[in-house]
This record gives C-alpha cells, sequence and structure tokens, in this order.
C-alpha cells in the first residue's frame, strides 16, 4: 500500500476529558450545568453578558489547573517528526495542545485565552477576567471584549485552509469526537471524495463512525500514543 504523506487530524472534547476538562454537552444535554442557548449564542450574550463572560472566565480559570495528556502528547510528538504535510484542527477552545507542543494546528471553534473585540474586531491573547470590562488592547475600548470563541450560528475559523488540506489529505483521522457538530462532522466525507483512507480514534463509535474505513475504540490517552507509534514506525499502515 502507498505510503502516507498529507494528514489531517480532527480532534474533540474527547482528546481532553482524560486531562479534566469537561465534554462540551453532557447526557442531560448540559453544558457544566446551563443550557447551551444560554452560554453559546450571540443572543446570549447580549441578553446577559454577565452570565456569559462569567461563564467563560470559569471555563477559563479551570483550564490553568489540568495538563496535557499522552494524547496531546503523541500528536505533538507526531508533528515534529512527521516529514510531509500534518494539520490538526480542533473542536477544543482549551490550549493543551499547544501546552503539548503542536505547532500545525487550527482552533477551529476559537480559543479560550483570546479575546475578541466588538468595536474593532481585534483579537488578542487573554488569560483574565472580562467580567470588569477591561479595554481592548488595540482600540482602548473598555467593556467591547467577548470570548474569542466561535457561537451557535457563528462561521467557524479558517475554513478554507482546512477544506484545502482536507482536499489534499492521504490520511484523516478523527479523535474523539461525536460526530454530530457541523461542519466538522462532514471532514470525513471531504476526505473521502479525494480518496483519503480515514481512521477514527474514540472511546465509542461516534454518530458517523459508518463513514470511517478503520476504527479503534478506547481511552484517547492509549490508543492515540499506540497510533502514532505504529504511524511513525510504518507510514504505509494505517
Amino acid at each position: 500500500m502507498t505510503a502516507i504523506r498529507n494528514i489531517v487530524i480532527l480532534t474533540g472534547a474527547g482528546i481532553s476529558a482524560e486531562s479534566g476538562l469537561a465534554t462540551f454537552r453532557g447526557p442531560d444535554g448540559l453544558w457544566e450545568g446551563h443550557r447551551v442557548e444560554d452560554v453559546c449564542t450571540p443572543e446570549a450574550l447580549a441578553r446577559d453578558p454577565e452570565l456569559v463572560l462569567r461563564f467563560y472566565d470559569a471555563r477559563r480559570a479551570a483550564l490553568a489547573t489540568v495538563q496535557p495528556n499522552p494524547a496531546h502528547r503523541a500528536l505533538a510528538r507526531l508533528d515534529r517528526a512527521w516529514p510531509g504535510e500534518l494539520l490538526i484542527v480542533t473542536q477544543n477552545v482549551d490550549d493543551l495542545h499547544e501546552r503539548a507542543g503542536a505547532k500545525r494546528l487550527i482552533h477551529i471553534h476559537g480559543e479560550l485565552l483570546s479575546a475578541l473585540c466588538r468595536a474593532c474586531g481585534a483579537r488578542e491573547r487573554f488569560a483574565g477576567s472580562m467580567l470588569d470590562g477591561p479595554p481592548c488592547a488595540a482600540c482602548g475600548q473598555a467593556g467591547a471584549l467577548r470570548p474569542d470563541i466561535v457561537f451557535f450560528g457563528e462561521i467557524p475559523y479558517r475554513m478554507d485552509e482546512i477544506e484545502d488540506a482536507l482536499l489534499q489529505a492521504d490520511l484523516f483521522v478523527s479523535i474523539g469526537t461525536s460526530g454530530a457538530v457541523y461542519p466538522a462532522a462532514g471532514f470525513v466525507q471531504i476526505a473521502r471524495t479525494v480518496g483519503a483512507r480515514t481512521l477514527e480514534l474514540n472511546l465509542e463509535p461516534s454518530a458517523g463512525s459508518s463513514l470511517f474505513e478503520q476504527a479503534n475504540y478506547g481511552p484517547a490517552s492509549r490508543i492515540v500514543p499506540e497510533w502514532v507509534e505504529r504511524l511513525l514506525a510504518r507510514p504505509d499502515l494505517v
């Protein structure tokens, strides 16, 4: 079988769950005790900005208490060692991939440690609290910062780059995702149109598991490092 050169990897909440971060939505349909509609839509921000800002302040604070796990570190190792094209597209807003050392990375849904100015559109690194209305570093407007998070109804980031990478991919791998959130859930179908091999690594079959040629199920901290070791040893094998 032909050796793989270009790889696109999609990661979701399942890869960070073993670090202690809550997955996007629990079995009761709530996100850390809140309805998604109350904390993750533009309408929610307009209706109750204090609730939304407090929610993301708490998530930002929680992020400082966790560390990358072996799955994050394995992907960072692959990023360093892989000689071909590689892109990690994460649905996660945490910085665990970066802290593990990954460089070829896109946050499709934004980042907790980033602020977006509603007045001028500038983005800046941000680790504090937005509740007291800090000024934008670019334009100086106070109280205009919001979480740099793609809310429901907003367009995910850098979609053109991601689609270009998928259309050049020899291998598409989905790790720790539900397979239910679009547009990311459709990436496997784009990859398949160009004949890329497809692999799902997950705790259990996702909503889109039938679209993948191969799958391996188990904790990400075990199955991701095992897969990276195999791939680096034999790039002709998925």
